[in-house]
């Protein structure tokens, strides 16, 4: 499970989570909000800003009927082909990502927008819809560019089938996204451990593509659980039109997500166990030690009458408590007095 690159971004372990901040279609058409929706990832931190590109003709039969969870009375085709991105908005999207020092990315639905947007994208995501899709997975493939797939309604069997056909066809940098397919998505039916399972499963990078309300909880814990990508989807205003303003994301809450995800990567630190510079002074003064508890002549015997393992404070400390019984019975060679931090060259061994 090597690191990879997407641009000069490096992935994976040890590397700070590469955090998607969703657009999808949420620009409602408009070019100038397209840009908005940059600026907002790249002010809340963002590495990259993610559109989706497709044409209505190629993802869905034309008497495709309604979708309930949409609330619209329009059929889904009807709803897709009002959302679809321009492909003139490309080279424009990919600049002005640029300028704002964020990627641009678009997932593309068919090949036919793959062709459209591969000279601007460092990275492929693949929807969870599309994951199955073997054909479009190999045209992908044949591109030579890292690829990010969610998972969402998607047994482990056809999993592991698109991971096959995708390896097959010559990708070697791959993260396989926790995803459920629902919009949002409950907190309780997220499940983030799935993002340990996959990367165990399959030996890649994993990571977790959120649809909950919630901007903190669930990609914080699956940056705890090692994660290498977290993506969410944003809006500018969740009152706005559109099927996918609802359930996303606003500003300050992307922006609280981006946070959430680096203080959780500071906190998680290193796996070395050490006694750290911010633990000195305690380490120092509140570790305990051997010391005495009254003064003590040279030649008298150590006893717990006159010996106890105590904090120094700021005392010189004494030997380590796990000699206690060993001093026990021994005599002093020199004059102590009461809370010195007893030495081995005060024991008579």
């Amino acid at each position: 499970m090597d690191v990879f690159e997407i641009g000069d971004r490096p992935v994976g372990p040890g590397e700070p989570t590469f955090v998607i901040a969703e657009a999808g279609s949420n620009h409602n058409g408009d070019l100038e909000i397209a840009k908005e929706l940059i600026d907002v990832a790249a002010d809340a931190g963002a590495d990259a800003v993610k559109f989706q590109t497709f044409r209505a003709e190629d993802l869905y039969v034309e008497d495709s009927g309604e979708v309930e969870y949409l609330d619209d009375d329009r059929s889904i085709y009807e709803i897709i082909e009002s959302m679809e991105m321009p492909y003139e908005w490309i080279p424009e999207l990919y600049e002005y990502c640029r300028e704002q020092g964020v990627y641009f990315m678009s997932t593309p639905f068919d090949e036919r927008s793959a062709d459209e947007l591969a000279e601007y994208v460092p990275a492929w995501k693949v929807a969870s819809y599309t994951s199955s899709h073997h054909p479009f997975l190999r045209h992908l493939a044949g591109t030579d560019k890292p690829v990010i797939m969610s998972t969402g309604a998607h047994e482990m069997e056809e999993i592991a089938e698109s991971v096959a056909v995708l390896q097959d066809a010559g990708v070697k940098d791959l993260a396989l996204l926790q995803c459920v397919a629902a919009y949002p998505t409950p907190l309780e039916d997220i499940n983030v451990s799935v993002v340990e399972t996959l990367r165990e499963e399959f030996g890649v990078q994993s990571g977790l593509s959120d649809h909950t309300l919630d901007p903190v909880t669930a990609p914080s814990a699956a940056v705890a659980l090692g994660a290498s990508v977290v993506e969410k989807h944003f809006t500018l205003d969740n009152s706005m039109e559109g099927p996918d303003h609802e359930f996303a994301l606003e500003p300050d809450e992307l922006s609280r997500m981006v946070e959430a995800i680096r203080k959780t990567e500071s906190a998680l630190g290193s796996r070395d166990k050490r006694v750290l510079d911010v633990e000195e002074e305690l380490f120092e003064k509140a570790r305990r030690s051997i010391h005495a508890t009254t003064n003590i002549e040279a030649g008298q015997e150590f006893t717990e009458e006159n010996v106890s393992v105590l904090r120094p404070g700021e005392r010189q400390s004494g030997l380590h408590p796990k000699f206690y019984q060993e001093i026990l019975g021994t005599t002093a060679t020199n004059d102590l007095s009461a809370g010195s931090g007893i030495q081995w060259d005060d024991v008579d061994q």
